[in-house]
């Protein structure tokens, strides 16, 4: 997975890192392809008192099989840009979309 710029496995900690850019207030909550080094996600949530945040983990931890306590916005709660940390995920990247 290390050719992929968006995306970090470190076996060591079992812990997986997303580099994300997010478009909230968006038709559909899916994934959208690539934004420069990013992957783009589309969330139906809109960006108001963090349900935009909220609607993307909870995302996340049903795409990579984990609850939803694994998985934790680590950069950007109020940016577009995100980094995001998945803990012990069931699936890899490319088998979660």
């Amino acid at each position: 997975m290390s050719s992929v710029p968006w995306c970090r496995f470190d076996a060591g900690s079992d812990t997986l890192t997303l580099v994300l850019h997010v478009q909230p207030g968006a038709k559909t909550t899916g994934v959208a392809g690539r934004h420069g080094d990013a992957l783009k996600l589309r969330l139906a949530a809109p960006p108001v008192e963090g349900q935009a945040n909220q609607a993307l983990l909870a995302f996340l931890a049903e795409a990579f099989g984990v609850p939803r306590r694994q998985v934790q916005l680590r950069r950007g709660a109020n940016s577009r840009h995100k980094e995001v940390l998945i803990e012990a995920p069931r699936l890899r990247p490319d088998l979660a979309w």
